[in-house]
């Protein structure tokens, strides 16, 4: 039997995994240690949710790769859009990004989230 409806904890009780989305080469710090704690991966690979935590980095991402709605658990990030605009984001704050968007994410403190995709 599969479960489909379930509580994610901001501090995942499960194994961490490692993450690596961002390229070593954009990390601020000397902290790298990107992970992730999947809660939800549909069988086609349409729809993924969990936790993500990243240390201080800025990514350039020219088109993002998925559609996704984000809660921030703890700490900052700066997003600045194609138009150069830039937003800051914190604890509590829900982020949307689209698919495709070109944009820059700066991770100013270590970034904790809650997050889905979609394809």
């Amino acid at each position: 039997m599969s479960v489909n409806t379930f509580k994610i904890h901001p501090e995942p009780a499960g194994e961490k995994q490692p993450s690596k989305l961002i390229p070593k080469s954009c990390f601020t710090t000397e902290a790298t240690d990107e992970t992730t704690m999947r809660f939800y991966d549909a069988k086609d690979n349409s729809v993924a949710s969990g936790v993500w935590e990243c240390p201080p980095c800025k990514v350039d991402i020219p088109a993002y790769p998925v559609n996704e709605m984000m809660t921030i658990i703890s700490g900052a990030l700066t997003i600045t859009n194609a138009d150069g605009v830039e937003e800051r984001f914190g604890p509590g704050e829900v982020v949307f990004a689209a698919k495709g968007s070109k944009m820059t994410w700066h991770i100013t403190e270590r970034l904790r989230k809650y997050y889905m995709t979609s394809n």
